[in-house]
Order: C-alpha cells, then sequence, then structure tokens
C-alpha cells in the first residue's frame, strides 16, 4: 500500500508587485485546494484528488484558470485543461471553453464519458452544457481593468499584437494551476488547468492540454504538471522529460531540476517554466527557473506546506 501524497501549483513566472496584496488570497486557496484534494483522496483516487483540488484553484478567481482564466486580445475568457490516469493512461482534455469555468472536470468528462481525448472550441462548450457543468459568467472586474492596463501598457490592440504575448508576459506571470498525486493503491494522476497568456490570439491553445507537455502521468514512473510559457513547454515537451529521465533511473528531484535547466538553457529565457513531480513512491519533484512559484503539498505525514515565492521555502499552511 503507497502512502497518499497530493502536491499542487498556482503558477510559476515573474515577480509581480500586486502578489503581495494578494498573499493572503492566494494562501487561503492553496490551503482550500489541497484541503479538498485530500479528503477526494482519503475517500477516492488520485484522479478524484487532482481534479478537486484544481478545480478549487479554478473557483478561486485569483489565479489564471477557471474564473480568474485571463483574457485573450478581444476581451474573452478560453480555458484549457487535461487530466491523466496513470493506472492505463487514460487521457481528456478541453482547449478554448467560453462555456463553464470548470474547465478541468469537463476534460475528465471527456476522459471518461467519451469516446475522444480531446474537445475544442464550441464542441467542448455544447459538451458542457449537455453535462451541466456551471456556466462561466463575465469575467471580473478585476480581470476587466487587468485587460484594460494591459492595452494601454502596450499601446496596441486588435491583432497588432500578434508577434508580442512574450513582451507582455513580462508584465503577469503565468499562474496556470495544477496538481499531481498517488493514492493508497498506487495509482498516479496529474491535472492541469489555465487560462492562457493574457491579450493572447483567440483560439491560442499551449502545453496545459497536450499530452507529455503540460501535463503526464504513468503508474510506476511519475506524475508531472507545468506551469509557464506553454509554447515553450510544448516544444521540448517538458513533461514526458520528466518521465523519460525516472525511467532511466533519475530520482524525480533530479529529473525535473535537468528538465528546468535544459528549458532554459535552449531557449536562453528565465521565467519560463515550473514543474511539480511525484513518483511511485511518493517522492516529490520540485523545479523553476522563475522568481514566483506556488505550490503546496501535503500528505498522510505531513502538511499542508505552501509557499509563493521561488525561493521561499514550504511552510505550514496556517488558518487564518
Amino acid at each position: 500500500m503507497s502512502k497518499e501524497v497530493l502536491v499542487i501549483h498556482g503558477g510559476a513566472g515573474r515577480y509581480r508587485q500586486s502578489l503581495q496584496e494578494e498573499r493572503k488570497e492566494i494562501e487561503k486557496t492553496l490551503r482550500g485546494a489541497l484541503e479538498d484534494g485530500f479528503k477526494a483522496l482519503k475517500s477516492g483516487s488520485s484522479l478524484d484528488a487532482v481534479e478537486e483540488a484544481v478545480k478549487a484553484m479554478e473557483a478561486s478567481g485569483i489565479l489564471n484558470a477557471g474564473k480568474g482564466a485571463a483574457l485573450n486580445l478581444l476581451g474573452e475568457q478560453e480555458r484549457d485543461a487535461s487530466v491523466m490516469f496513470g493506472k492505463n493512461l487514460s487521457f481528456g482534455a478541453v482547449a478554448s471553453v467560453k462555456y463553464t469555468w470548470n474547465a478541468v472536470t469537463l476534460a475528465r468528462r471527456v476522459m471518461e464519458r467519451t469516446d475522444h481525448v480531446f474537445l475544442v472550441g464550441s464542441g467542448a462548450d455544447k459538451l458542457a452544457e449537455i453535462l451541466g457543468l456551471d456556466p462561466a459568467g463575465k469575467p471580473s472586474n478585476r480581470l476587466q481593468e487587468r485587460y484594460v492596463e494591459l492595452i494601454k501598457m502596450v499601446g496596441e490592440k486588435d491583432y497588432e499584437l500578434w508577434r508580442k504575448n512574450f513582451e507582455v508576459a513580462k508584465h503577469f506571470f503565468s499562474d496556470t494551476v495544477g496538481a499531481v498525486a498517488i493514492d493508497k493503491e498506487g495509482n498516479l494522476s496529474a491535472a492541469t488547468s489555465t487560462g492562457g497568456l493574457w491579450l493572447k490570439l483567440p483560439g491560442r491553445v499551449g502545453d496545459t492540454p497536450l499530452p507529455g507537455a503540460g501535463v503526464y502521468a504513468e503508474n510506476g514512473v511519475v506524475a508531472v504538471s507545468a506551469t509557464g510559457i506553454g509554447e515553450l513547454i510544448a516544444r521540448y515537451l517538458a513533461s514526458v522529460k520528466v518521465a523519460f529521465k525516472v525511467k532511466s533511473g533519475l530520482i524525480v528531484e533530479k529529473a525535473v531540476e535537468e528538465v528546468v535547466g535544459e528549458i532554459t538553457k535552449l531557449f536562453g529565457q528565465e521565467n519560463s517554466i515550473g514543474l511539480i513531480a511525484l513518483d511511485s513512491h511518493g517522492r516529490i519533484g520540485l523545479a523553476t527557473n522563475c522568481e514566483v512559484f506556488i505550490r503546496g503539498f501535503i500528505s498522510t505525514e505531513k502538511g499542508p506546506m505552501i509557499a509563493l515565492l521561488a525561493n521561499e521555502e514550504l511552510a505550514g499552511a496556517y488558518k487564518s
């Protein structure tokens, strides 16, 4: 019987001044996600755990997923999400979802209730409507104000930004959310959800819903969830690279560090990736090249523990 462990992330990227203003709310969100996910882990499977943890972060509105998803160039929210179950490599993903904020649950429904692995756009929205998932509603005032601020900052609008999204990313880090877990049966699962880059072109899809890029899980090996600049993570297939290294005999802590280092060297870009991983023994791997790395974990032995800055030690998530 395996020990039960849940690890989550709420994004990684450049430091922003507003982070300190939002710290208490982010910490509360992380604590709630760990508690919801671990409750599901104790009563169900690792797949239940990662879904519930990510769903809690989607619902918070403070992170770049679900209700808090970034706005695209036209001021719309388009969400991507994926889930993977390591026992049989089951996979489900959705992209450019507008109808519901709860993209991770929709991704799981694609995996379990259809013969497909990936639905996008209007097709994904129609399934969400049929299944009765919660409608998204309008973006919050906070998000709309941030959108206006960014448009003013870059001094351009419409499709003039089609080659400048990485410049926009310097101002707001990629707070994609994700989770990995192992249950008492030894099953590994992973899930990731995002609103993508701010002011992205409508229809843009990053690494989050791509197996082997933003998410990967395989029993006996590792579960991985990635965050950062999706285009770079997708080009390198970061999550499955971690799995290859673990399969070759590398410990999970070293595997994630090597992948982060390789991406940094290959693309020459700091503040571009964060990885959380969990191996079949319940050992945790955390690595980033970013200033901010929102993360946390809980297990049968310890936790919940959380941290926001990359150089912060994981600390007890005390209730306020």
